[in-house]
Order: structure tokens, then C-alpha cells, then sequence
């Protein structure tokens, strides 16, 4: 059979009823020419022209290849003919070949040279983005090499050096052997190389992903104008020692030592998590939170170090864990207090060899994740009584972080409700401007037991149930206001913000018989906030009186 005889009938097999297009019995698929301009105008703008040509160049290398293959195998006497490759561009409707040169001798070696016209890429790069300024028919230049590739059984590449996307009356592309090309071949050939691509694209979405986090920080770090406050990647805080807290963890970020993190339940173990992860090396991968508490031992296993099909009743699918999940990123386990010590020992072994085994499976596989570990426990209390093993804890507990129950730190309490409340007008469309001097001092007296986690509860409850702009006492729930001790604490004029604190600071200075010392131990804030205060006090009241 010559190519010019070819029917593409002869090629083709149509299966509608089972939606399947046969080229023998190999599986095609038709796509619009659209739809690919769209997919290349989105490779170029998300990841760049460098990039956008590697990925589509190596499309088409990969295209040809496979169509050699197939020619070799189902039309041999097709796949001789020097232009088999170049008449399937036409069947496929890539291009229209209008002139074909070959040379395949001992005195010029191998050389081939292919003209086209209606290239369907040049067509839709000048619809997208006008006229090139070199050649951009990548995916049919790397098609050309990957065919010739296969089919000469030695690398061959296309240098495309006219194009009707740059302005060209007609496309050109040249090939010949590699070794033929000299230095020529130099700035094209990374096109083609399937591991710098790998690499580049790998490295490419990395720097996404650390843009979107700088983005991220930038509109925090803007808000923080507005909110005169400090909100770091969602840590709110004013005290000292939550500064403090968050400076430590951001030094802790930069290294890639296991963490535990300790507090009680609701003071924001998982959020610090989350900023370390965020602000480490490894902040472009996952970060994978399990609730080790919740899970019985068996669940808990299958779910860090998942389960082959079979392993179990049930299951019946291979099922990847959490510890796959996470690679190259970091996982979260909270309250790591509260596992039972045979799971202890396997979790000691995959941290110590940094590999794991599913469930039902003999096959080791390797992990790269950073552990983050958080309980409401003493783990150091809990080695003591032997029921959490000390192998285990040093190894988890490289660096311990200690978060302060809210009731600690007064300083953040208002200002975490302030954010809550920001957000819960957005999720309620609401517009609650505020809280009643009554209800800002009793957020400040209430001994929160829940932390944070209760504050949001209160604000997003008394948000739902407030009837003005502004939320009073009334909105809390029954179990802050029944407390007579509370209510009397209360201040019967309506104070501002401002004289509410001073009164505040004042009144524990004098229940501490004036003693400094007492004040900032009971007030939770350091020297220099409670003097600066002070002497605000003491100039407030000489121009009161001088008024």
C-alpha cells in the first residue's frame, strides 16, 4: 500500500455506541482545535513560554513516538515510506504537508525537511496572542522527532526555522541525527528532555504555591493596619506572650525537627500547626491533620498507614494512608496523648526508619514528612505514670511548644472576638458593629475553659441572636451571665473601651495593695505595657484636672 492510497477508513474504526474511536486497537480521541489553543494559552500564562513549550513539545514527542509504534506494528509497509509520518500530520488534521525532502545516504547521513501550511498550532497562537516572534509549532516539531525518533532507532531532532504563526507564508522544520547537530541543537534540546521538564514544572509549582502563601501574608499583613492588631496566618494576638509564641514558632519552622504541641483543648494548637507548616521549606506540600483521639486503634492504623484490598472485612480497595498523603509536607496529629501503646510502637518504627507498611501488605514504603504532634496532656507527666512511652516522646518531642489557656492572656481576648465577629458578619451577612461595654467586660471576666474555640462559639451565637448593631449581655449564653459574681463585677456606667481597660488595670493594682509586681502577674502582661499604661493614666487624669 503507497500513502497516497490510504483511506482513512482503512485507519480508523467508529464505535458510537461505546463512545470509543479505534486506530486498530489502539484507542484516539478528537479534540477541537479550540480547545487546545485555550490549553496552551493557560500552560503560557500560569506557567510561562519556557515552561508551556517544554510540556506541549514533549506532547508531541510522545505523539509521534506512539504513532510509529503503532504504524510498526499494524502497516509496516506504510511505516518505510519515508513520509508516513508527515501524511498522518494531514489524516489527523494537523497540517497539510506541501513539501517533502529526504536524504538518508553515507555522505550526507540523515536529513529531512518538511514544509506545511494550515498548521492547526500557528492558527490558534495568532488568534490567541497575534504574531509569534520565532517558530511555535512545538507540538508538530516534537511530534516530527518522536516519529523519526522511533523509526530511525536512534534520537533524531526538528528545528522548526520558519512558521506561518511568525509571520512566515509557510512552516519549515528540519531534522537530523543528534550528533549531526553541533552546537545547534544546543537551545532547543531542553525542550525535549523529560526530566529538566520534570524538574522545571515540579519547581514551577513549588513557587506558585510559596506566591499564593506571600500573597496570603501580604493581605494579613495589610489588614493588620486596619485591625490594629496582630494577625499572623490566622494567629490573633496582642499579649506578649502569644508574641512571643509566634516568633518561636516562626525560628521552629525553619529547621524540620518533629514539634509537639501542648495546651489545653481550644487555645489554637492546630492553627500554630498550620503557621509553622506555612512558613517552612516544606509549605508547598500538604499539610494533613488526623484527630488521633477520635479513632479507635484499628481505624487509627489503616488511616496513617492505609491498607491493602482484602486486609480486612471491608475492604475492598487499596487505600492510601495519611503518611503517603502527606509526603514532602507535614502531618498533624492531634492529641497524640490519647493513643493506645501498641499503636505507639508502630508509630515509633515508621518515624524511626521513615517508612511504613499498610495494613495487609508486605511491601515497605518510604515517607518524607515533618510530624507535628499536639495533645491537652503532660506528655512528660504521662511517661512517668507509663502510659506513654519515653522512646516515643523524645522522639516526638525534639521541641515543645506550650500555648497559654486564654484566661492567661486578657490582652487577646477582645480582639480575637473582634475578628470573630468581622467573619461571622460576612458568613451571616450581618452587620454587628460591636459589643456593649457590659458585654466587652464580661468577655474579659469570663474564665474560658473552651479558649478560643468557645470565644467563637459565644460571638457566632450571640451574632445569630442579636437584635441591634451591637451585642450585649443579654446575647451571651445563659452559662456566662448566671454567675452572680460575674454580673456584679459589671459596670453600671457605659464606659469606652478605653476607660473600661484603665478602670480594669487600676482596679487589680489596688487588689494587689499597689505592688507592680503583683499587678503584671495577675494581669498576665510584662513590665513595660504596665508602666507605659500608667503613665497614659497619670497624663489622662493631670489634663482632666487642668480641664
Amino acid at each position: 500500500m503507497l500513502i497516497n492510497d490510504i483511506d482513512p477508513k482503512d485507519f480508523l474504526e467508529f464505535v458510537p455506541e461505546e463512545g470509543i474511536i479505534k486506530l486498530k486497537d489502539q484507542r484516539m480521541l478528537l479534540f477541537d482545535a479550540v480547545a487546545l489553543g485555550l490549553l496552551r494559552k493557560e500552560l503560557i500564562d500560569t506557567f510561562g513560554h519556557f515552561a508551556a513549550r517544554s510540556v506541549l513539545t514533549r506532547f508531541g514527542y510522545a505523539h509521534g513516538w506512539r504513532t510509529a509504534e503503532i504504524l510498526r506494528l499494524e502497516y509496516p509497509a506504510i511505516f518505510s515510506q519515508d513520509e508516513g509520518g508527515s501524511y498522518l500530520h494531514m489524516l489527523f488534521g494537523l497540517t497539510r504537508t506541501c513539501q517533502f525532502h529526504h536524504s538518508d545516504n553515507l555522505a550526507s547521513g540523515f536529513s529531512m525537511e518538511v514544509c506545511w501550511d494550515n498548521s492547526y498550532e500557528a492558527e490558534q497562537h495568532q488568534l490567541l496572542f497575534g504574531v509569534a516572534e520565532e517558530p511555535i509549532c512545538w507540538t508538530l516539531t516534537g511530534f516530527a522527532s518522536g516519529y523519526e525518533s522511533c523509526k530511525q532507532e536512534r534520537e533524531v531532532y526538528f528545528i522548526e526555522d520558519k512558521c506561518c504563526g511568525a509571520g512566515d507564508p509557510f512552516c519549515r522544520i528540519v531534522g537530523k541525527f543528534r550528533e549531526d547537530w553541533g552546537d545547534e541543537l544546543e537551545a532547543h534540546q531542553p525542550f525535549y528532555s523529560m526530566e529538566s521538564a520534570d524538574t522545571l514544572l515540579k519547581g514551577l509549582t513549588q513557587k506558585l504555591k510559596r506566591t499564593e502563601l506571600d500573597l496570603k501574608r501580604q493581605q494579613e499583613r495589610l489588614s493588620l493596619y486596619n485591625a490594629n492588631l496582630h494577625n499572623i496566618s490566622g494567629l490573633v494576638t496582642r499579649s506578649n506572650e502569644m508574641k512571643r509564641i509566634v516568633e518561636l514558632a516562626r525560628r521552629i519552622a525553619k529547621v524540620d525537627s518533629s514539634v509537639v504541641v501542648s495546651g489545653e483543648s481550644g487555645v489554637g494548637k492546630e492553627r500554630v500547626s498550620r503557621f509553622i507548616h506555612d512558613n517552612s521549606s516544606r509549605a508547598s506540600g500538604p499539610f494533613v491533620a488526623v484527630n488521633c483521639g477520635a479513632l479507635t486503634e484499628t481505624l487509627l492504623e489503616s488511616e496513617l498507614f492505609g491498607h491493602k484490598k482484602g486486609a480486612f472485612t471491608g475492604a475492598d480497595r487499596d487505600h492510601i494512608g495519611l503518611f503517603e498523603q502527606a509526603n514532602e509536607g507535614t502531618l498533624f496529629l492531634d492529641e497524640i496523648g490519647d493513643i493506645s501503646a501498641a499503636m505507639q510502637v508502630k508509630l515509633l518504627r515508621a518515624l524511626q526508619e521513615k517508612e511504613i507498611r499498610r495494613v495487609g501488605d508486605c511491601q515497605d514504603r518510604k515517607v518524607n514528612v515533618r510530624i507535628i504532634a499536639a495533645t491537652h496532656r503532660n506528655l512528660s507527666e504521662e511517661v512517668k505514670a507509663n502510659r506513654f512511652r519515653a522512646d516515643l516522646y523524645y522522639r516526638l518531642c525534639v521541641i515543645e511548644l506550650t500555648i497559654p489557656p486564654l484566661r492567661d492572656r486578657a490582652e487577646d481576648i477582645l480582639f480575637i472576638a473582634k475578628v470573630i465577629l468581622e467573619q461571622v458578619n460576612k458568613d451571616m451577612n450581618r452587620n454587628v458593629i460591636g459589643f456593649s461595654p457590659k458585654a466587652s467586660e464580661l468577655l474579659l471576666s469570663y474564665s474560658w475553659p473552651g479558649n478560643v474555640r468557645e470565644l467563637q462559639n459565644v460571638v457566632e451565637r450571640s451574632v445569630a441572636l442579636c437584635m441591634g448593631q451591637e451585642i450585649t449581655v443579654e446575647d451571651f449564653p445563659e452559662t456566662m451571665i448566671q454567675n452572680p459574681v460575674l454580673l456584679s463585677q459589671l459596670s453600671t456606667p457605659t464606659l469606652s473601651l478605653e476607660e473600661m481597660e484603665m478602670e480594669y488595670i487600676l482596679s487589680v493594682l489596688k487588689s494587689c495593695g499597689g505592688s507592680k509586681t503583683l499587678a503584671m502577674e495577675k494581669l498576665k502582661i510584662g513590665k513595660t505595657t504596665l508602666y507605659r499604661k500608667l503613665n497614659d493614666y497619670r497624663k489622662l487624669s493631670e489634663e482632666q484636672v487642668t480641664a
